[in-house]
């Protein structure tokens, strides 16, 4: 497992959720390698479609290319996947494994992510051991059936991580158009569909990078 290096929401600045089959048709760990490069501080591993052989071998793989750049790699809902590889964490929702029950067999310095839109909610997830939010959907997002329409905006996102006295991300819609309205209220940002759907994924990373940097330029 890596050191925090950095504080961990320095390091969620600017994740990157997967998609198995990026629309570039590049392979998976090529794209992750250069959204890195490109300034991606963050990777979460998703794939619904996988069995865990097939999501340990893509997580240890991407493990690799993280540690190299110094950038946090958790797995979505599978603790189990997120320990056998070395990865940094995990990132559970509701329907996973409690918050509470992973922490209490996670070792020192492993990184939970809890998904959640509710100040309450976001308290309790910090109290079990939750060590970062995400918040969503945001603008919306076709990625998870029934949240199209669904759009909390981030003055929303701030309630919440404000709530819950942690660190987090907006998750949903999000692209370098908007990148800026979630660093504005504290907010790191989850990208999924604007990078894995993008013909040049590193380029879009670049576009995000200078949204968010446009909002330090503004206050300084």
């Amino acid at each position: 497992m890596t050191s925090p290096g950095l504080a961990l929401r320095e390091r969620l600045r600017l994740m990157i959720v997967t998609d198995p089959h990026p629309a570039c048709g590049h392979p998976l760990s090529r794209v992750v390698a250069e959204c890195l490069e490109a300034g991606a501080t963050a990777v979460e591993l998703r794939d619904k479609e996988a069995d865990g052989a097939e999501l340990l071998e893509r997580a240890v793989e991407l493990v690799r290319l993280t540690r190299r750049r110094g950038a946090l790699l958790v797995v979505n809902d599978r603790l189990d996947v997120a320990l056998a590889a070395g990865a940094d964490g995990v990132h559970l929702g509701p329907e996973d494994l409690p918050v509470a029950a992973a922490r209490a067999i996670a070792p020192a310095g492993f990184v939970i992510g809890y998904s959640t839109d509710d100040p309450r909610e976001a308290e309790i997830a910090a109290r079990d051991g939750a060590d970062y939010l995400g918040v969503g959907a945001v603008y919306g997002t076709a990625s998870k059936p029934g949240l199209a329409d669904e759009a909390i905006g981030p003055e929303r996102v701030g309630r919440v991580l404000q709530a819950a006295g942690l660190p987090g991300v907006g998750i949903g819609g999000i692209d370098s158009g908007n990148a800026a309205e979630l660093a504005a209220v504290g907010a790191g940002v989850a990208i999924l569909s604007a990078v894995m759907q993008s013909p040049v994924p590193a380029e879009t990373i670049r576009e995000i990078v200078a949204a968010i940097e446009s909002v330090g330029s503004a206050r300084s």
